[in-house]
């Protein structure tokens, strides 16, 4: 067994090294102030103060949580009903269904989101299916609409996939044992089936919402510049102004409310199999 676990060394020493060592970087930035030489440092709470005074960055943080809200919803009511019928289908169906569901996400998400702004520009296809039904062709593109589709067309793989994983792992003789009791299809779907389903459909609400909520290529793209997220003011402090101190300060904030995010997702969660165990 102490075999294997030395086995494990190269992997503490890679996360330590790509993920808790800039994380440290990142706080160690956010508390000081810029310009400091490396022997001596200068601690202040400034650019966390300069964050939440400003109205102008609370908005945009609330508009950043909020799209990331209804996103998780769309790709919630969308991929419930997608993940239920391919785990319904025949095993053969499954693998082709689920191929299909997977094979975009070969594709580089960026070259994806730039092959939307062909769709939704002027003259796009999108467009001129709008022009079809008499609603004009105009571009859709630089909208809250285009950065909402945007979001939903990358993340609603990950919704799917999780659900799917959970209803095929459900064992199908608590079906037969609901239908032997009287229960009809809805019964059974409502005592039964999401019940089971819920660890899936919490594991993708949190693949989608904490890559929403910090996304910043996809409202670049699609939005133009016009609708600015959080994580489009992260890449602004640090590329444009150049201001690595208050850009890792709102890295903090946001890797704090994700954390939260996570906690109160898994005490749900936790709740929910309280719950059946009691049951």
């Amino acid at each position: 067994m102490k075999k294997f676990s030395q086995l494990a060394v190269p992997y503490i020493v890679w996360a330590a090294l790509m993920l808790v060592l800039p994380m440290l970087l990142i706080a160690m930035y956010s508390f000081t102030e810029q310009g400091n030489s490396i022997v001596s440092f200068k601690f202040t709470l400034d650019h966390y103060v300069k964050f939440f005074t400003d109205p102008d960055f609370l908005i945009i943080l609330w508009r950043s949580i909020w799209i990331a809200i209804k996103t998780t919803v769309i790709c919630l009511l969308l991929g419930y009903p997608i993940a239920y019928y391919i785990a319904r289908s025949s095993e053969r169906a499954q693998n082709i269904l689920v191929l299909c569901i997977t094979i975009p996400m070969w594709i580089n998400m960026l070259v994806r989101t730039y092959a939307w702004i062909g769709l939704l520009s002027e003259g796009g296809l999108v467009s001129r299916i709008l022009g079809i039904f008499g609603l004009g062709n105009m571009s859709l593109l630089y909208t809250q609409g285009a950065v909402l589709l945007g979001m939903v067309y990358n993340f609603l793989p990950f919704m799917v996939l999780q659900i799917n994983t959970s209803l095929c792992k459900m064992d199908q003789s608590l079906l037969e044992a609901s239908a032997d009791l009287g229960a009809n299809r809805v019964q059974t779907f409502r005592r039964v089936t999401l019940p089971l389903s819920l660890p899936g459909v919490i594991n993708g609400i949190t693949l989608v919402f904490l890559p929403a909520v910090s996304s910043f290529f996809i409202p670049k793209l699609l939005g133009g510049g016009q609708y600015f997220l959080i994580g489009n003011l992260i890449e602004n402090q640090f590329i444009t102004v150049g201001e690595w101190n208050f850009g890792s300060s709102i890295s903090m904030i946001m890797a704090v409310i994700m954390m939260l995010m996570m906690m109160a997702v898994r005490k749900v969660e936790k709740h929910n199999r309280g719950g059946k165990e009691e049951e």
